[in-house]
């Protein structure tokens, strides 16, 4: 069973940065398995927005509204995720949630598919309030 634990969030300004962790574990160490990591977001009243993806280093989509603002990576030793937010924005206010999905080491997709992949996991969220 994989858990995740973001932290990092909390108030800035507008055009001010944050940057979100996100520990994972009971990661399975099984080579056929792989897993899509991702962020979602949360806005009150609002469905869950897939923000950001990786799949692998250097292989992340972005959903528009954060592209060039955003940026995923992972550090696998310590079995950890980031989101580095910059020039943030009143709408960037909401709930941000980290996500694993294990997948096959044959899976040739990109783990957004425009934005629905469906993620197994998720954690209880960190929030992220932006005031001007």
């Amino acid at each position: 069973q994989v858990q995740l634990a973001e932290s990092g969030g909390g108030s800035v300004q507008v055009g001010g940065s944050l940057r979100l962790s996100c520990e994972a574990s009971g990661v399975s160490t099984y080579t056929h398995v792989r897993y899509c990591m991702g962020w979602f977001r949360q806005r009150p009243g609002e469905e869950r927005e897939l923000l950001a993806v990786i799949k692998a280093p250097g292989r992340t989509t972005y959903a528009e509204s954060v592209k060039g603002r955003f940026t995923i990576s992972k550090d696998n030793a310590k079995n950890t995720l980031y989101l580095q937010m910059s020039s943030l924005k009143p709408e960037d206010t909401g709930m941000y949630y980290c996500a694993a999905d294990p997948v096959a080491v044959s899976y040739g997709g990109d783990c957004y598919s425009e934005g629905g992949h469906e993620y197994h996991y998720r954690g209880q969220g960190t929030q992220v309030t932006v005031s001007s």
